[in-house]
């Protein structure tokens, strides 16, 4: 993944351990590598390792979480996930143990990669060039297996000379040098770390186990197998065309004939393998929305335009995309009358896809609200929330309605400043949190609703929970220390604010415990 990566690498920054100090960690944490995996590293290593690289990338200005596309790639990961359980490549340790995220980056690169514990990494390059849900999952699935397998902390365990700490390190150099080669040269820790960056290239038999084990999961979650062969096809012209010599992160060997070749041998009997189905028109409006979000450049939104000068020539799946494409491209451009236009047209040729329709609903709402229409903007997310077939994704139970409406729903809350807009947007996003607490943008919409209705305290606990769900501990620590000031300024001493101060005090003493056993780690 390209995140452009912004950190000291120096070795006083990240000091190294003893290979002594390290095993007594372990130790400490009663965390035991899974028997026969071939890693010497604990499983809860892995996971602090993992942890440790992805509050950089949180940082990162590429990182995005866009709840639209956030929820499409939820809606493949899931069954994914479910079917590795089932198949029993995903052990309760691991599943208990890991975080299982994925983590969207902007750049246009066509790539995904495994982080150690269970973070995963995906462009909006990927999401770009992919033609069905199909061949995304065999990403996500190649990317799985790599974790389900231990590859990632088999690769570290083969340097028992590097601590896992400067290893993460270097990993994030690694990061930075797949966008800029001098400036994450300049981040690498010296010869030592290049030398690591070696065995850091998953092996050709690891990358064949990933096929294997990447192709059941998928299909045994129900997509279609033919997926795997067709982004295979993708991915060799894509490493042709990202390969700059710099040092990306885990870079796979080139795909070989062989592999190739063991991917069209399990294609059910009777497949055409030349056979590409055409996307979906859901499945078409966001890859345009990739597009379009990976390069917001002046020039590229205009070129959208063009492309809807006469869509009936095209099928009608890329009609979708491109009306899509252009009104989202519009809308970034600030000229509401041409999105709403390209979006009527898009809700037109959608009126028999519930599915697609609810997307263009939402795309609706999201012109209205850059436009400021208000009552638009609640029309569209009250036509969407109101589809029978469910989307991508489900909601979560008690939490409804789904991701991106909820959201659109605070926006929509926080531009009105109505009370009764704001208490049911709180109300809603309360009710999500509570079962997906680590969903940081929720949590920032949540602090901005509080603000508008003047509760400070219970705004700045939102916003500490939004830094904890990115891991970012000291940042939240700051947050509860000024709600805890502000308990101590006020001069009304109710019982609705005695219940939150009591809420933040217990924060605090949590936050503070995981500050500290972060700052062990380093």
């Amino acid at each position: 993944m390209s995140f452009t990566v912004s950190l000291n690498l120096a070795a006083a920054g990240v000091p190294a351990r003893t290979q002594a100090n390290e095993a007594t960690s372990m130790a400490a944490v009663g965390a035991l590598p899974l028997l026969g995996d071939g890693s010497e590293m604990a499983s809860g290593a892995e996971r602090r390792l993992g942890d440790r690289i992805v509050r950089e990338l949180y940082r990162d200005p590429d990182y995005l979480d866009d709840p639209v596309l956030t929820e499409y790639v939820q809606g493949i990961w899931q069954p994914l996930l479910a079917a590795a359980r089932l198949r029993g490549d995903l052990t309760a340790e691991l599943d208990e143990r890991f975080a299982w995220r994925i983590l969207l980056g902007r750049d246009r690169s066509v790539n995904a990669f495994a982080l150690p514990g269970g973070y995963f990494g995906v462009n909006l390059g990927l999401l770009a060039v992919v033609g069905s849900r199909d061949e995304l999952a065999s990403v996500l699935g190649h990317e799985l297996s790599h974790v389900t397998q231990r590859h990632v902390s088999r690769l570290i365990s083969k340097n028992a000379q590097q601590t896992p700490w400067l290893i993460g390190a270097m990993l994030l150099g690694a990061l930075a040098a797949s966008k800029n080669a001098e400036a994450g040269n300049a981040l690498m820790v010296g010869g030592q770390a290049l030398s690591v960056q070696s065995q850091l290239n998953f092996s050709r038999d690891m990358e064949r186990e990933a096929d294997r084990q990447g192709f059941g999961v998928m299909t045994q979650a129900g997509f279609e197998p033919l997926g795997f062969v067709t982004m295979f096809d993708k991915l060799q012209q894509a490493a042709r065309l990202n390969d700059n010599g710099a040092y990306p992160y885990l870079r796979s060997h080139p795909l070989t004939s062989e592999r190739i070749a063991d991917m069209h041998s399990r294609l059910p009997l009777g497949t055409l393998h030349g056979s590409v189905p055409l996307p979906t028109a859901l499945h078409a409006m966001l890859v345009a929305r990739a597009r379009v979000l990976s390069n917001p450049g002046i020039d590229a939104l205009r070129g959208w335009q063009s492309q809807v000068a006469d869509p009936t020539i095209m099928p009608r799946s890329a009609q979708a995309g491109a009306l899509y494409g252009a009104a989202l491209a519009a809308s970034k451009l600030r000229d509401a009358s041409q999105a709403q236009r390209h979006q009527q047209r898009l809700q037109t040729l959608l009126a028999d896809d519930p599915q697609a329709r609810q997307q263009a609903d939402w795309l609706g709402a999201e012109i209205a609200l850059v436009a400021g229409d208000l009552a638009r903007a609640q029309h569209w997310v009250a036509q969407a929330s109101a589809v029978s077939e469910p989307g991508p994704l489900p909601a979560m139970p008690n939490a409804s309605p789904p991701r991106p409406a909820l959201l659109l729903q605070a926006r929509i809350a926080l531009q009105s400043g109505t009370a009764q807009a704001l208490d049911q947007s709180a109300q809603a996003l309360q009710s999500w949190l509570a079962h997906q607490p680590q969903d940081a943008l929720a949590w920032q919409s949540l602090a901005g609703v509080y603000a508008a209705q003047h509760q400070g305290l219970r705004a700045l606990r939102a916003q500490a929970e939004e830094r904890v769900a990115q891991l970012d501990y000291a940042g939240a620590l700051d947050r509860l220390k000024a709600a805890q000031d502000s308990v101590d300024n006020a001069t009304q001493n109710s019982s609705a604010r005695h219940i939150d101060a009591s809420i933040i005090d217990t924060r605090r003493r949590q936050v503070e415990t995981l500050l500290g056993e972060q700052a062990l780690d380093r």
